[in-house]
């Protein structure tokens, strides 16, 4: 290992440690949330996890100061949207691997038919075959919707679905997802066009 590695690490570590808020996708039950927290936990940080109709929607509310950030997940619709829209003030800084919730398919306890389905975009090829799909915001989302009854079903996680006091129609266990993390900070440094890195 050289020294500008071993430096890069540091200084990488260095501003991991100052995160102490995270924005990230609501409302409360989604993977997302999960993901948050087991952040928080697995580097000892007491930390606040803020919630979001949009993951997006953090860019309006956080510091871009080194302590906030953002969490996504590889199968985020608009990653990259995130990522390269915000070069000048996010940085992907750190991945991790997690299993999420167990992902569900959810109706009503007093409704049995399964024509209108709703989900968001990530798992909704889990019930592509299963009646007309609508998508929505979050996987909690699609469970308050489901329970307020504008759809028969929903694809969801499981606290999200037993939150809303949904039957579980079918269990597709937990996924290994990878997560995101894209810290806030202040224009300049390493951001110019020369210093643009992509896969």
């Amino acid at each position: 290992m050289n020294d500008h590695h071993a430096t890069s690490k540091d200084d990488r570590e260095d501003s991991l440690s100052r995160v102490t808020v995270i924005h990230t996708l609501g409302p409360s039950g989604t993977n997302l949330e999960k993901a948050a927290h087991h952040w928080l936990t697995r580097r000892g940080t007491t930390g606040k996890v803020v919630l979001h109709a949009e993951v997006e929607d953090g860019l309006d509310a956080m510091a871009f100061d080194s302590t906030e950030a953002i969490l996504a997940c590889a199968v985020y619709p608009r990653l990259h949207d995130l990522v390269f829209q915000n070069l000048h003030r996010l940085e992907m800084a750190d991945s991790f691997i997690l299993d999420t919730h167990d992902m569900v398919l959810a109706g009503r306890p007093d409704h049995a038919s399964l024509s209108t389905i709703v989900s968001h975009p990530a798992p909704s090829s889990l019930v592509a075959e299963r009646g007309e799909v609508t998508l929505t915001s979050s996987n909690s989302r699609a469970a308050a919707l489901c329970a307020a009854g504008q759809f028969d079903a929903c694809v969801t996680t499981g606290p999200a679905a037993a939150a809303e006091g949904l039957r579980l129609i079918e269990n597709f266990g937990p996924v290994p997802m990878i997560f995101t993390l894209h810290v806030g900070r202040t224009s300049g440094g390493d951001s110019g066009p020369g210093s643009v890195r992509a896969c």
